[in-house]
């Protein structure tokens, strides 16, 4: 535990990963407050915790009780896709980091953990990515410009303002509680009623980030904050796999009947990405811990709990 840090702010704190973070340092006895635009689905217990607001609105941010130690910035629209059909989408995380910034500031609640994405880094010719490597000439996205964008945001805080940060870039993260529209939970949703699927890119390579190592990378980070703030992270797996070899192992698991079909990459989405996770090994002591194929397994077992919800 952070000895300096007692309370913690949670954006995003209903979705997937802000569930399991929230779960966890509650575990870990902090003094945890969410904030989202959705009540929790998964835990209804973290909805008493929680502020009912929207980071675009100021008012809203302006509930926040105070003081706050720490903000882990989670909140955002995520899917790649769908800021390229509607690119106001990519406005509104601007809008809502800078809000949470601002709130940082003006009330002295100098550390950030941010959720930053792979998208950051485009497409490249080195399939292996460390954190220096973003160039924004790459950008393939609105998503990915928001993110980006988001990035400077926050690295021009921590000079004119002294807001502390850390920027935590993930990886296709998946696992319980996600039931997105994300590659794996819509290939298992799918393959369990045995509909056919497609794939936008019979080459496309990704690094899948299994939740429990999301978190425990995350954590890490709380932890450690004060003696390594100001740094980015890759936090991801560190091995990449075909999406069409991670569609034929759920298939495979599922025992389904679905077909899958091939189709050509679609605009604005990262084709090959592999993170380089050594400097979160060395300053964070990250060790990931799932293997596709456990973290596959895991979530196919969830899934059957939950009814896929």
């Amino acid at each position: 535990m952070n000895n300096k840090v007692k309370k913690i702010l949670i954006t995003g704190s209903s979705g997937m990963i802000g569930t399991c973070i929230f779960e966890k340092l509650l575990e870990k006895n902090y003094d945890v407050i969410g904030f989202d635009r959705n009540r929790n689905a998964w835990n209804s217990s973290l909805n008493r915790l929680t502020i009912m607001g929207d980071l675009l609105k100021k008012e809203d941010v302006e509930k926040i009780p105070t003081p706050i130690d720490m903000v882990v910035h989670l909140a955002a629209n995520p899917r790649v896709y769908d800021l390229v059909v509607n690119p106001d989408l990519a406005l509104e995380n601007i809008i809502t980091t800078y809000n949470v910034l601002e709130f940082a500031r003006k009330n002295d609640a100098k550390r950030v953990i941010f959720s930053s994405s792979r998208e950051a880094y485009g497409n490249k010719k080195e399939v292996i990515s460390k954190e220096a490597d973003v160039d924004i000439q790459r950008c393939e996205s609105p998503y990915a410009a928001s993110k980006i964008s988001d990035e400077a945001l926050i690295y021009s805080y921590a000079k004119c303002y002294g807001v502390d940060y850390i920027v935590c870039r993930f990886s296709n993260v998946y696992g319980m509680y996600d039931q997105s529209q994300r590659f794996i939970p819509l290939m298992l949703r799918k393959m369990k009623k045995n509909e056919d699927i497609e794939i936008f890119g019979k080459d496309k390579i990704l690094d899948f980030t299994y939740i429990d190592d999301c978190v425990e990378g995350i954590i890490k980070c709380i932890e450690k904050f004060d003696k390594i703030k100001n740094n980015t992270f890759n936090i991801a797996f560190g091995k990449g796999s075909k999406l069409i070899d991670v569609a034929k192992l759920i298939k495979k698991n599922l025992q389904s009947k679905s077909r899958i079909l091939l189709g050509k990459n679609r605009q604005g989405e990262v084709v090959k990405f592999v993170a380089d996770i050594s400097k979160a090994k060395k300053m964070l002591g990250y060790k990931p811990a799932y293997s596709l194929k456990e973290g596959i397994k895991l979530s196919i077992d969830w899934y059957a709990k939950s009814d896929g919800r």
